[in-house]
């Protein structure tokens, strides 16, 4: 609580605090602030708890994003500070951005969503439990998690779902921003064309063997290649994409897990909300 209490420091107007009890509260929050008439909402955690605040957010309350999670992609994408009570003092100075979200059968994204394979390790680093802070496991976890889930599929992607109008590919990752996310404090660059103000982006490896593993991995971290590779579809400011699965495979969005798909359906909300840097 003490770093709660330094973060309303920062903050302008003395911000009432309500604190989350269970998955989806957030939402819940975000709702009832903008039906009582907030002025701004403030939201002090991790990825997680900004994906509800954004589904539960309207267009003209402005929201800030204080990174209070491990990694906090989206207030850090924004160009916020890392440390939290320097990300509240800036957003305490009420200068307003507005960007586009993304959407997923119907769930808001700020930042990413993936079917397959990121999806995938998203489910496996959450099964390895949270912190007594609620964190998830920190950097080294998830790049073993990485390690260990490639060496399980022998560093072997096939084809396992179709993109309506661009073809076969492996896996998808739909962008809303560039970086996708970060490794520590190494932006990964998976769209680096992608912008808040904009369409989603779509990349997607057609298949994936062991040769091409640093491959991918130079792309990621130098943000240059993958627009130019042949074996890996990009398409840029969508305003809607369908992927069909062969089978079901793991969806994430902004780093939760949202279970099995099928069929997915994803579209931009340009100008959607107003946020707080």
């Amino acid at each position: 609580m003490a770093r709660v209490e330094q973060v309303c420091t920062a903050l302008t107007g003395d911000p009432e605090v309500r604190l989350t009890e269970a998955r989806g509260h957030a939402v819940e929050l975000a709702r009832n602030a903008v039906a009582a008439g907030a002025s701004a909402v403030y939201v002090f955690s991790g990825d997680g708890g900004f994906n509800e605040v954004l589904n539960g957010i309207d267009g003209s309350t402005p929201v800030g994003f204080v990174p209070g999670g491990g990694t906090s992609v989206l207030p850090r994408a924004l160009g916020l500070p890392r440390d939290p009570v320097a990300a509240a003092q800036r957003i305490a100075r009420g200068e307003i951005r507005r960007i586009a979200l993304g959407r997923v059968n119907g769930r808001r994204f700020g930042f990413n969503a993936g079917i397959g394979f990121d999806a995938e390790i998203v489910r496996r680093v959450d099964e390895l439990g949270r912190k007594p802070d609620g964190r998830r496991p920190g950097d080294i976890a998830f790049v073993w998690t990485v390690v260990r889930t490639l060496v399980r599929r022998r560093c072997r992607y096939e084809g396992a779902l179709e993109l309506e109008g661009l073809g076969r590919a492996a896996f998808a990752l739909i962008a809303n921003c560039d970086p996708y996310s970060y490794a520590g404090r190494v932006p990964l660059h998976v769209a680096p064309l992608a912008r808040f103000e904009l369409g989603v982006d779509v990349v997607a490896p057609k298949s994936v063997r062991a040769r091409d593993v640093p491959r991918l991995v130079r792309y990621l971290v130098r943000g240059k290649g993958q627009l130019d590779a042949p074996d890996v579809i990009h398409a840029h400011d969508l305003d809607r994409i369908v992927i069909h699965c062969d089978r079901p495979l793991p969806l994430q969005v902004d780093g939760e897990d949202l279970g099995d798909v099928e069929e997915v359906e994803c579209s931009a909300e340009r100008d959607a909300v107003s946020v707080l840097v």
